[in-house]
This record gives C-alpha cells, structure tokens and sequence, in this order.
C-alpha cells in the first residue's frame, strides 16, 4: 500500500486583538460580529456626534466618543462624560433622552445607581455613560475599550480652551 503524505501540522490561529482590528479595517465587522443592527451605520455615527455635543453643551467634562464596531457586538459607539453634580448628570440624561426622541433613537433603557455616580443611558446602538469623577476613574472604561478608536465629535467652529481660558 502506498504510504499517506504526511501533512503539517495545523497553524495557530491568529489572536484575537489582530483578528478585532483586521476586521475594523477592512469593514468586516458586522461578518466577524453577528448583530442585529439594521441601522444605516452614517446615520448612527450621526446620532452619536450629536449626543456627544449635547453633553459637552451641558457642561459635562471629559467627554469621549468611542467607536467600538470591530471590538463590541453591543454596540457600535460608547460616550464617556463626567458630570459635576447628580442634579446636572440626570438634566443631561434627560436632554439625550429628548434628543433620541427627536432623532428617532428611542432609548431602550436608562438606569442610574444609588448615589447618582454613574448613570447609563442605553440607546442599543449608542450607549452613554455619565459619571461622577472619581466613579469614573475608579472604573476606567476607556482604558476597558482602549482598542477602540476615538472619534472626534466637537464643532468645527469650537477652539479647545485651557480652563484658564487660553487657546
């Protein structure tokens, strides 16, 4: 009887990290992550932009926009601000629950812990947190979403000024 080719043995397959940004390139995203968003993926970056502003225009701090498609399959854009107060955190909640009405993103949940250090707004494919500053440092969510790329969201208009006031 002939003798079988021997075969190589099988290549490791690649890590996860190469695999995640891979996909986030090429817009594999959506294959590699089975999701049920049938959102125009514009219109939701749109919404997230918008939300982040709002915020910002409420005088949040910090705000950061994160999007997440090649690294969540919860959700395609994270916002991370910090509030100074439990009364100005639930005012901004508020207002982004009027703006996703107002853009036709209503909101599928909002929860807010005991003391008012953290409140989530979910908007399935945006979800905002709103933190009081040391909860927000304590969990770290950006460092959590590090592989995630920052999108920038202020107005072209808008200069970033020092909190002394210069440019």
């Amino acid at each position: 009887m002939p003798e079988k080719p021997k075969s190589s043995p099988p290549s490791p397959p690649p890590s996860p990290s190469a695999t995640r940004s891979k996909a986030a390139e090429t817009g594999e995203t959506h294959k590699r992550f089975a999701t049920t968003s049938v959102t125009d993926p514009a219109k939701v970056r749109a919404f997230a932009i918008e939300a982040a502003r709002l915020c910002a225009d409420d005088k949040c701090d910090d705000v950061v926009l994160l999007d997440v498609t090649g690294v969540s399959q919860l959700s395609d854009f994270i916002i991370i601000v910090s509030g100074t107060s439990d009364r100005q955190m639930h005012s901004t909640a508020d207002d982004l629950e009027k703006l996703g009405i107002q853009e036709k993103y209503t909101i599928y949940r909002r929860h807010a812990d005991e003391r008012t250090t953290w409140i989530v707004a979910d908007f399935v494919d945006v979800v905002v947190h709103i933190f009081e500053p040391n909860t927000r440092a304590h969990y770290d969510l950006e460092m959590l979403w590090s592989d995630a790329k920052r999108v920038a969201w202020e107005r072209p208009d808008q200069t970033k000024k020092h909190r002394a006031g210069q440019a």
